[in-house]
């Protein structure tokens, strides 16, 4: 696999952090940064998002690790050429980046899309990750996320929605389309997340399964079947929670338990 490197200095089209790099790698540009130091903690954003979220929620943590916080392809600094989105192959980027930073083993935060990428990954690679949170993450899309994402469309969006995805997403309005049409797609996908209890229980990481118990997306069953299914699992249901259930009342109460878990 060819690996190619970019300095932020040399990026000159990119209001990018003097601490990210871009990486070159499965046809897509990678924008990633690296915070603290110790053990290793790769940080995953939902889709639609980006890293740059992740850096400030998780700061406290970059007092006692190394924090890994890329931007997933097609999102934020990270271009996708192919304009197409798969966890799988998300998850093939991941490891790329792991081994450019010469990483064997990684622990792992992941919300949303970020967890369903995790997901793939303890599947694929089951030792290359030690522990994972997996916020609002799914084996499977069920019907009710479906028809939610059958309502996911660009014609749906106000402008407030388009000025939030300009102040994450750096490379212009049909950046934010594509997202957006996506999102949308993953409502006829049936190839990506399908991890039946047999693929789950594979899976070798301690993994904390974080649900909020008002998720319209996943209801409280799915988080429960893969705390079933997954060897050595915790589960975390946060009371009056949607997706992703971290606001500015439950963000502390998670870092402080996420700490201890890690």
């Amino acid at each position: 696999m060819k690996l190619l490197i970019t300095t932020v200095e040399s990026v000159e089209t990119m209001n990018i952090s003097k601490s990210g790099k871009i990486l070159s790698v499965n046809g897509c540009d990678m924008y990633f940064e690296v915070h603290g130091a110790g053990s290793p903690v790769l940080l995953l954003h939902g889709f639609t998002g980006s890293g740059a979220l992740l850096t400030q929620l998780f700061n406290q943590l970059a007092k006692t690790h190394q924090l890994i916080i890329p931007d997933l392809r097609g999102h934020g600094r990270s271009t996708n050429p192919s304009n197409t989105f798969t966890h799988r192959q998300v998850a093939l980027d991941m490891f790329a980046l792991l081994e450019h930073l010469n990483i064997d083993k990684v622990k792992a935060v992941g919300l949303s899309a970020g967890g369903n990428t995790l997901l793939h990954m303890a599947i694929q690679q089951p030792n290359k990750i030690q522990t994972m949170a997996l916020v609002s993450a799914t084996p499977y899309f069920p019907e009710q996320a479906r028809k939610i994402m059958q309502q996911f469309t660009v014609e749906s969006k106000t402008e407030n929605d388009w000025q939030s995805m300009r102040e994450i997403h750096v490379h212009g309005d049909e950046q934010i389309r594509t997202i957006w049409q996506q999102a949308n797609a993953f409502s006829g996908s049936y190839d990506d997340m399908n991890f039946t209890p047999p693929f789950l229980a594979k899976i070798k990481a301690k993994t904390l399964i974080v649900q909020g118990d008002r998720d319209p997306l996943y209801p409280i069953e799915i988080s429960v079947e893969m705390f079933r299914n997954i060897p050595d699992s915790h589960l975390w249901v946060m009371p009056g929670g949607g997706h992703v259930p971290l606001d500015k009342h439950t963000t502390q109460v998670f870092i402080d338990y996420l700490i201890s878990f890690l």
